[in-house]
């Protein structure tokens, strides 16, 4: 039986949405992958982009609140950005909390090349920690 891990970020917008995206390619295998913010901020478009110029199709996801999955009870909870680490919910805390913080993508300010040469580094860095990294500690 699978296990489940959930990657928390401020807004579901952009890094957990990435994270969602590689955990289910890496570690799908053991994991049931979720994300969510504990805010609900839309799906960032670049994201979109860039995660689709990879080879994953983030086009039918959504944004939602880690309250919409208080039903799953997750064995790991990886947040991915310091916000969320601070104000993760008490009951996500049950299971093994994780943080890998990344930089907020959204936030990044130039032209629209700059921003999307922004969203991949971010992107490959998320890539690199879940595959490299996150598959063989959990």
């Amino acid at each position: 039986m699978k296990k489940n891990l959930l990657f928390l970020c401020t807004g579901n917008s952009c890094r957990s949405q990435m994270a969602e995206g590689y955990g289910r390619i890496y570690l799908g295998d053991r994991y049931n992958v979720y994300s969510a913010g504990t805010e609900k901020h839309g799906l960032n478009p670049y994201m979109v982009k860039v995660m689709e110029e990879d080879g994953v199709d983030l086009s039918n996801h959504y944004s939602k609140t880690v309250s919409e999955l208080k039903d799953i009870d997750f064995d790991i909870v990886v947040t991915v950005c310091g916000d969320a680490n601070e104000r993760c919910p008490v009951y996500l805390k049950r299971g093994k909390l994780i943080h890998k913080g990344f930089e907020d993508p959204a936030k990044f300010q130039g032209d629209e090349e700059e921003k999307l040469e922004f969203f991949r580094k971010i992107r490959d860095q998320i890539k690199n920690y879940i595959k490299n990294y996150l598959s063989n500690e959990v």
